[in-house]
């Protein structure tokens, strides 16, 4: 057994200041003027004129006997540039929440619109948003009254980080900051904070990520949205075929070619590893059923690891030869065992109709 770490391109997990997915992210060009939308997102006339229209945002102006619309909670974060923004984005979306990343604030209270129109598919909205101009943030400030006055649970992160920690991290990936135009890093820096001074103000919750690393920013953003409840894993099991090549995206690899292989018995050859006798072959095999009993043990202590490192997502890739018989058998085993312990679960096989 090897392990593969197939690094993400946005290196999210890398362990160092929580900075890099913000600063990486290439968000100038915004435009700052307010959308027109073509329509009245923001209104509720209070009006029962006898037209359906449609689920409302609005508490208190259903016509009675109709089905009152679920109001999506809302999550708005905000901060600094290179404070983090998109990794707490990552973890709410990790968590289950819809995440809209740099939606311009005029259109936050369509976006609840659209999510309470959903019959509850779109329960919980994150929206991350920076602020670029004076009328951007104005903007912004005429949405969270609009949602106010509709009564909608809303919740503003605000993402800081002290200005040695910024300029850092802005020259570790040697990108300018977003507003400090002709000037230095410091300059641009020294423009976003007088202009969402107001918004920290307002915030419901401020990170200070000067100190933090990634894993200790999703720690922190678990504890507050996770509720009771673990955040899940999800792990897929693949199984594969060595002579295909090894999955690019495995994180833990797993060689079943110590078990005899069923193609060499005529009447298991034309089979695969889902068809019950082929599996009772490679189950009856010496050391198959001491190797899932101790590899899914093993997997247990793995999967707290990275619960606790913040890592949500895991694939398992369970190899033999051609990835027919042996690898396809033990994954559907393991995938059932992981399942039974509580972890969301996916089988695929990648080369099992391959040969």
């Amino acid at each position: 057994m090897t392990e593969h770490d197939a690094q993400p391109t946005a290196q999210r997990d890398q362990a160092h200041d929580a900075t890099g997915d913000d600063v990486v992210q290439n968000d100038a060009g915004q435009d700052t003027s307010r959308p027109d939308t073509g329509q009245d997102t923001g209104q509720d006339t209070g009006q029962d004129n006898g037209q359906d229209n449609g689920a409302q945002v609005s508490t208190g102006s259903e016509t009675a006997g109709a089905p009152e619309a679920a109001i999506p909670e809302l999550v708005i974060i905000s901060g600094m540039s290179g404070a983090g923004r998109s990794t707490a984005a990552k973890c709410l979306e990790d968590l289950g929440w819809f995440v809209v990343d740099n939606l311009p604030p005029a259109l936050i209270p369509t976006m609840v619109e659209l999510g309470a129109r959903s019959q509850g598919n779109v329960a919980r909205i994150a929206v991350v948003v920076d602020v670029r101009g004076r009328r951007f943030f104005d903007n912004l400030r005429e949405s969270l009254a609009d949602l106010d006055t509709r009564g909608v649970t809303r919740r503003i992160v605000f993402l800081e980080s002290s200005d040695e920690a910024l300029v850092r991290r802005f020259e570790s990936v040697r990108r300018p900051h977003p507003l400090q135009g002709d000037g230095r890093i410091v300059d641009g820096i020294a423009a976003e904070r007088e202009l969402l001074r107001e918004l920290r103000g307002d915030a419901d919750l401020v990170i200070d990520t000067s100190s933090l690393n990634v894993h200790e920013l999703r720690a922190k953003m678990d504890a507050q949205f996770a509720g009771e409840e673990e955040p899940e894993l999800r792990a897929t099991v693949m199984s594969f075929g060595f002579k295909y090549g090894l999955p690019v995206d495995a994180d833990l690899v797993a060689d079943m070619r110590f078990l005899p292989n069923p193609h060499w018995v005529p009447e298991l050859r034309p089979y695969t590893g889902v068809n019950e006798e082929v599996a009772a072959y490679v189950f009856n095999q010496p050391g198959a059923k001491e190797f899932l009993d101790r590899y899914a043990e093993l997997l247990r202590l793995i999967a707290a690891g990275y619960r606790r490192e913040g890592k949500r997502y895991v694939t398992i890739a369970i190899g033999c030869t051609g990835g027919k018989h042996r690898s396809v058998a033990m994954s559907e085993k393991l995938a059932a065992r992981l399942a039974a312990e509580g972890v969301e679960t996916v089988v695929v096989h990648r080369d099992m109709g391959r040969e």
